[in-house]
């Protein structure tokens, strides 16, 4: 039975502790107010964000960054409108940042990188 014990509290001891990530989650999951409007919170379960999320886990998307026309043939249920509305509330919820300037050389201006999708 001690070697029981010994062994369950040695497997807790290994769990870490995921508040970071509950915190990551609430962040982007709830609505944010940014100037006078609302951004809805992004919700897993949905289709479209779902969709929109699995595109932009695209490896290329970290190395290039991405514009909205790189993205509109793997997402064909987005009107190009729709997708632009799209990347600016992942814009406000923090998800993706927007990368201009010369400090990228590998990234022209314009281009969407992948930012921190629940680090």
């Amino acid at each position: 039975m001690l070697g029981c014990n010994r062994r369950y509290l040695e497997h807790l001891a290994a769990l870490d502790d995921v508040s970071a990530g509950v915190r990551a989650l609430g962040r982007v999951t709830r609505p944010r107010t940014v100037g006078d409007k609302t951004v809805k919170g992004i919700n897993f379960f949905a289709a479209e964000d779902s969709a929109l999320l699995h595109a932009l886990q695209n490896p290329r998307v970290n190395i290039a960054g991405i514009r909205r026309g790189d993205l509109l043939p793997e997402l064909t249920m987005l009107s190009p409108s729709r997708l632009s509305r799209q990347l600016r509330r992942l814009l406000d919820l923090g998800v993706v940042k927007r990368v201009r300037g010369p400090g990228f050389p590998n990234k022209p201006s314009g281009r969407w990188a992948g930012g921190r999708i629940l680090v």
